[in-house]
C-alpha cells in the first residue's frame, strides 16, 4: 500500500508523515517512509524550487519512484512526502516563475511518467496553503511567498489532470485525514 502526500512546502507534509508513521507503526504495520529529496538534491547541486530544471525535474520524478519501488520489498504500507506528482508541478511553477515558455514535447515527457506511476499510489493527499497565507510583495521573503502561491496552484493544475482521487489535506485539520489513512489501511492490509 502506497500512500503519497503532495502539496507546497511548508504546508505540514512532514508533520502529517510522521503522525501517521507513528500510528501505523502502533497498529504493527511495517512503514517506509520516503522523505522529501529535496535535501538529497541540494547536496548533488540540483537546482530546485524556482530554479528547477527538465533535468531536475526527471531526476526528482525517477529517483521518487525509484525510492518507492525499493521500499515496496520491505513494507506493508509505504509514505511518500513529496509524492511524484509534486515533482511536475513545481517544475510548472519554476517556469512559470522564470517567465519561461512550456517546452511542450519535455512537459509532455514528464507528463507521461508522473500519470503513469500515480495509479500506484492507493491513497493520495494535497496540502494546500493556508487562507492567510498572501502574497505580500513587500516582505524580504515577497519572491518565495509568490512562488509558493505559483506552486499550490501547479499542485493543484497536475492533481486535477491524474485519474486518481485526490484527498484534501487542510492545513487547520490532519485529524481527520489521519484517522481515514489509518482506516483506510486497516480495511486493506
Amino acid at each position: 500500500m502506497t500512500i503519497g502526500i503532495m502539496g507546497p512546502h511548508m504546508t505540514g507534509k512532514s508533520t502529517f508523515v510522521s503522525r501517521l508513521a507513528l500510528e501505523l507503526r502502533r497498529n504493527g504495520y511495517q512503514v517506509a517512509t520516503i522523505a522529501a529529496l529535496v535535501e538529497r538534491a541540494q547536496r548533488l547541486g540540483m537546482p530546485i524550487l524556482h530554479n528547477h530544471t527538465w533535468a531536475s525535474t526527471m531526476w526528482f520524478i525517477t529517483r521518487g519512484i525509484s525510492d518507492e519501488l525499493e521500499a515496496w520489498a520491505h513494507a506493508d504500507v509505504v509514505l511518500v512526502n513529496g509524492a511524484v506528482p509534486d515533482a511536475l508541478a513545481y517544475y510548472r511553477a519554476a517556469l512559470e516563475h522564470r517567465g519561461e515558455q512550456v517546452p511542450q514535447a519535455e512537459i509532455e515527457q514528464l507528463e507521461c511518467l508522473v500519470r503513469n506511476h500515480s495509479a500506484n499510489y492507493n491513497l493520495l493527499f494535497r496540502t494546500t496553503l493556508a487562507a492567510d497565507a498572501s502574497i505580500d510583495t513587500t516582505e524580504t521573503d515577497g519572491e518565495e511567498r509568490q512562488f509558493r502561491h505559483r506552486a499550490d496552484h501547479w499542485v493543484q493544475q497536475v492533481a486535477e489532470s491524474l485519474a486518481v482521487t485526490i484527498v484534501p489535506l487542510p492545513p487547520s485539520d490532519h485529524d481527520a485525514a489521519l484517522n481515514l489513512a489509518i482506516s483506510y489501511v486497516g480495511e486493506r492490509v
